[in-house]
């Protein structure tokens, strides 16, 4: 079994990945609605700040802060999870001991997290959040794709709208991955 260790910092800003299980699906832009609905009702009962999120077609990326004093990003995801996978139809395959714990087959079971240290680092995720869609190929720029705190951004004035409008051809190759 996996050893995995987190970092806990209370009050602490985190990025994250989060996976599918079957990486060759679209179940999150497909159905962002009510992911977005199970984000905001967990939000509701164990308040975290979103600093930035894209969500894409089998993966997603977001930043979060969470209130002082408190360090349990892992119960929230859990309870993202849970209420999104109550959501959507149980057509997806599921293994004999994801059965036997009856569990779905949406999600990998594990999420990547890795505690922001520092303001350029803040900056580096949040700029890494919003060119995902670019680096895999979705849209050739960052303000086509319609998933992502990236608009926010822009409303603000943090981001310019033609900020990384990258083509995907101008993304070094190692970056596409």
């Amino acid at each position: 079994m996996p050893d995995c260790r987190r970092n806990r910092v209370p009050g602490g800003t985190y990025f994250f990945t989060v996976n599918l299980l079957e990486r060759q699906q679209d179940v999150l832009v497909r159905s962002v609605d009510l992911l977005r609905d199970a984000v905001r009702m967990v939000r509701a009962a164990r308040p975290f700040q979103i600093d930035a999120w894209v969500v894409l077609p089998e993966h997603m990326h977001s930043i979060w802060t969470l209130p002082l004093g408190d360090s349990d990003y892992s119960s929230r995801w859990k309870a993202i999870k849970i209420r999104f996978a109550k959501t959507i139809p149980g057509t997806e395959y599921r293994s004999a001991a994801r059965l036997a714990r009856g569990e779905r087959g949406i999600w990998q079971r594990r999420f990547w997290e890795h505690t922001i240290r520092d303001e350029l680092d803040y900056e580096a995720h949040v700029d890494y959040v919003h060119i995902n869609p670019v680096k895999h190929g979705l849209v050739a720029c960052v303000k086509d794709w319609p998933y992502s705190s990236f608009h926010t951004y822009v409303a603000k004035g943090i981001y310019a709208s033609d900020w990384a409008g990258l083509g995907v051809d101008d993304v070094p190759a190692g970056e596409r991955d």
